[in-house]
């Protein structure tokens, strides 16, 4: 009885191990796919986010550059002009320090009138230049006003640029048929069209030059006033400053209108005085055709015959 009772344990005890032993090899085995898939999941799940990340920086890259034939905010032409007005107690002083700073500057002076209490001339400077200058204008009087403006040629610029290929291809073509001409007649042909299509070459070629030279230098507009006439315009406002300006208007007119009289009286006095001599004359003539004539329509008239 005690043997059987202990084979029978010992049958139970080797059934236990061989299932744990089962659940402890089906256990590794079901482990060893999981790591290994995740071994190989792990390459493959950071590769696409690396080329993510490369799509996305070359993406970004492909960004960052303006599109052909549009630059960029640095790459714009402006042509920048500039106004200002001062007051200063001398004129011409102020007039004398605008040369030195503008040729300090490395620019020029163009266009000027400069009388006693008044002054006006157009300074032009390069463009990179153009606050630096106003700047130092400003302080050669009490600053009244003072305007910079700026326009935007770059579609200009590109649009002469694409245009002068153009046309130089254009005349290119032209004078290999010209060297390819045989006749007069052909010769003749080819050199009327490669004169005009070099002339309108010629014509965009100073189109460009000018908005060069517009967009490297700026123009500085600038008056000055004496103080005492800045003072006697400020004082002439409202009512009475209407009634002065009025008053001036009309002598304004008065004056113009004396001179017209007097430029006409010498033409009056030789062309006026033979015509209306001649018209008194000629009324004069005519009084005593007039009686007569009155005298006749008195007369009875013959009785009619029968």
């Amino acid at each position: 009885m005690h043997k059987g009772l202990r084979w029978v344990a010992a049958a139970g005890i080797v059934l236990a191990l061989a299932g744990c032993s089962a659940n402890d090899s089906g256990g590794e085995s079901a482990a060893m796919p999981m790591s290994a898939d995740t071994k190989q999941a792990a390459p493959n799940q950071g590769a696409p986010q690396k080329e993510a990340t490369d799509s996305a920086g070359k993406a970004g890259s492909d960004k960052a550059p303006a599109p052909a034939g549009q630059p960029g905010i640095t790459d714009r032409k402006l042509v920048r002009t500039a106004s200002l007005e001062l007051t200063a107690p001398n004129v011409a002083d102020v007039i004398s320090q605008v040369r030195v700073i503008t040729q300090g500057a490395a620019g020029y002076t163009g266009q000027e009138s400069t009388q006693e209490k008044r002054a006006s001339v157009n300074v032009i400077v390069p463009s990179e230049r153009l606050d630096s200058v106003l700047d130092q204008l400003g302080k050669l009087g009490k600053q009244q006003k003072r305007e910079v403006t700026a326009t935007d040629v770059t579609e200009q610029m590109v649009d002469v640029e694409s245009r002068l290929a153009t046309q130089r291809a254009s005349v290119e073509r032209i004078r290999a048929l010209l060297a390819r001409a045989t006749s007069v007649s052909e010769i003749a042909s080819v050199e009327s069209e490669l004169t005009s299509r070099e002339a309108e070459l010629e014509s965009l070629q100073k189109r460009r030059e000018s908005l060069a030279g517009s967009v490297a230098m700026s123009t500085i507009s600038l008056q000055v006033r004496a103080e005492t006439v800045a003072a006697a315009e400020e004082s002439r406002s409202g009512f009475l400053g209407g009634l002065a300006d009025g008053w001036d208007a009309f002598l304004t007119f008065g004056g113009g209108l004396l001179t017209v009289l007097g430029a006409m009286a010498p033409f009056v006095l030789i062309f006026g005085v033979p015509v209306a001599a001649l018209v008194w004359w000629l009324r004069k003539r005519r009084r005593p055709a007039e009686p007569a004539m009155a005298a006749a329509s008195d007369l009875p008239s013959a009785p009619p015959l029968d």
